[in-house]
């Protein structure tokens, strides 16, 4: 028989076990059938799942544990999964048994019969009942929780009963449920062995710092591994009200801007010009340019910036809790930088070479300036004295961009705090200079504004080199104004960020760092969109 034929079978037969569910996982030919092929074509098909790229080779079951209440029991599954390439990936699957034959149809993972009941294997988030339990077990966690599977429930939670629960819609990396419409908890598929960076800055902003434009921390799962490890599996938080997301509101304020170019006439050669990097008031913006992009774009950028402030101001005002100490530049740090970008920058020139093919106009041009300038490149990043750096690090978000900020009228909610999708959690919480963020925001801005002009070119009846010009210099103003209120709210808390010179030099290092970066995921993902990190480290490289 083919072994397409076998993986057939394998889903439409059941398996008979004659052991009770509750003592399932200790039936060794049940974990067998069960971490065959049949879960891994499941595991590949899921949304969450972040091996794609790379061959899966087998999965082994590292650790399982029940997630229990009044004799109804539930497996929570942390899955080793092991590729080709010689590297493995923990994922957290909960797993429940359902006899209905019409319940999940395209959830289900193995067909098995327990003790004469044919039923199906699926993943428990599916059924409203384990939801339920999740919320009751948090809901009524205790104070101090020494066992094995760790519920924890915020004061902020109140005394919250179950009433409902769906979905929250379509995730990369996670599965997110709304309770009552009014939470929301994030059960984290893929994981560590270790605090989930976004459960630990959640918490600590939330009850330590009372920081009020994140999503309020209200309660918590955490797993004691069989090493005494702990591991995040879900994070609850309050649901924000919102209008969608930065990057969503920045991309419709944009194209009115790219609009505004014909319908006011404006003469892009014509508008002024500023220096990169300069703090700028509202005042300080010519008429011109807020004739043409309107006052309501720099205010927005005014408001984020105090936000992005506050919250850097709030994770740099710690000395008791060492996680969170602030401390300074020192040699380790400068080890682990330099070991860590060479290695991506390397990564990152291979992809160059490999796909120069697949780009074509000024996408082409800007790569082969990359590949004539990577030594350049290379010595931007070697040349990190930190001697010559007096401000501080601090614990950073990380993965800092626009689409982890929600609109809220004329306010703004920072989310996820998990960092950088390709760090390891050691990476994630190595404290950083909080110009890190802002240089990936920096970043953001530049996509934003590339992006309005790939997704309406036929809008706009100007050369595509024109609205490169005119956007290049929005960026400008975007980054100077963002910085003339972030400086000063940054110095009247007192979190030292250096003085201008290292201020600059720090934000210049970042964003090549951060557009290096991007230009992996453009390189293998969309070729075409490689031309914006390529045009951000021109731009760095040449300034």
């Amino acid at each position: 028989m083919s072994s397409k034929a076998n993986k057939t079978s394998l889903k439409q037969i059941p398996f008979n076990f004659d052991t009770e569910w509750e003592a399932l996982l200790d039936n060794e030919e049940f974990v067998k059938v069960f971490l065959s092929d049949v879960l891994e074509d499941y595991i590949i098909q899921q949304r969450w799942y972040g091996g794609k790229s790379s061959k899966l080779k087998y999965i082994e079951l590292a650790e399982y544990f029940r997630i229990q209440r009044d004799g109804e029991v539930y497996y929570g599954l942390i899955l080793e999964v092991n590729f080709v390439e010689a590297f493995y990936q923990h994922y957290f699957l909960p797993i429940a048994f359902v006899s209905d034959p019409n319940f999940a149809k395209k959830d289900r993972i193995l067909p098995i019969s327990i003790k004469g009941q044919e039923g199906f294997i699926i993943d428990a988030i599916n059924l409203e009942a384990f939801r339920k339990l999740v919320f009751d077990r948090i809901s009524t966690a205790m104070l101090v929780d020494r066992t094995k599977v760790q519920y924890h429930k915020s004061e902020l939670l109140g005394d919250a009963s179950y009433e409902s629960s769906r979905f929250m819609g379509l995730e990369q990396s996670n599965t997110s449920i709304v309770y009552n419409e009014k939470y929301v908890l994030k059960f984290f598929r893929r994981i560590y062995s270790n605090k989930n960076p976004d459960y630990e800055m959640s918490r600590f902003l939330s009850e330590k710092k009372q920081f009020k434009n994140t999503p309020a921390y209200l309660g918590s799962i955490n797993i004691v591994d069989s090493d005494s490890r702990y591991i995040t599996i879900a994070l609850m938080q309050e649901m924000i009200d919102n209008e969608g997301d930065a990057w969503d509101y920045m991309l419709k304020e944009l194209h009115k801007v790219f609009l505004n170019l014909s319908a006011k006439k404006i003469k892009i050669k014509s508008l002024p010009d500023t220096n990169l990097y300069s703090r700028l008031q509202i005042s300080d913006v010519p008429p011109q340019l807020i004739d043409w992009v309107g006052l309501n774009v720099f205010l927005k950028i005014q408001q984020l910036a105090k936000r992005t402030a506050e919250m850097h101001t709030a994770l740099g005002s710690e000395f008791e809790e060492t996680a969170f100490e602030p401390t300074r530049f020192n040699d380790d740090y400068t080890v682990w930088l330099k070991n860590r970008l060479l290695h991506q920058f390397q990564n990152r020139l291979n992809a160059i070479e490999n796909n120069l093919h697949k780009l074509d106009g000024l996408a082409l041009d800007l790569a082969k300036e990359f590949l004539e300038k990577k030594n350049a490149i290379r010595k931007h990043f070697v040349n990190f004295d930190w001697t010559k750096l007096k401000g501080e690090r601090i614990r950073v978000h990380g993965d800092y961009h626009l689409g982890q900020i929600l609109v809220q009228n004329d306010d703004f909610f920072i989310l996820d705090f998990e960092g950088e999708p390709e760090s390891t959690i050691r990476d994630r919480k190595v404290k950083q200079p909080p110009l890190k963020d802002v240089a990936g925001l920096f970043r953001s801005f530049h996509y934003a504004i590339y992006a309005t002009i790939f997704n309406n070119s036929e809008s706009y009846p100007q050369a595509q080199e024109d609205l490169f010009e005119a956007g290049e210099l929005l960026y400008k103003y975007f980054i100077g104004v963002f910085m003339g209120v972030y400086v000063e709210e940054i110095k009247t808390a007192n979190l030292n960020i250096g003085y201008r010179q290292e201020r600059i030099f720090i934000l210049q290092y970042s964003m090549l760092e951060k557009a290096v970066y991007e230009l992996g995921y453009e390189l293998n993902s969309r070729p075409r969109w490689a031309v914006i990190p390529l045009k951000g480290i021109s731009n760095i490289i040449n300034g």
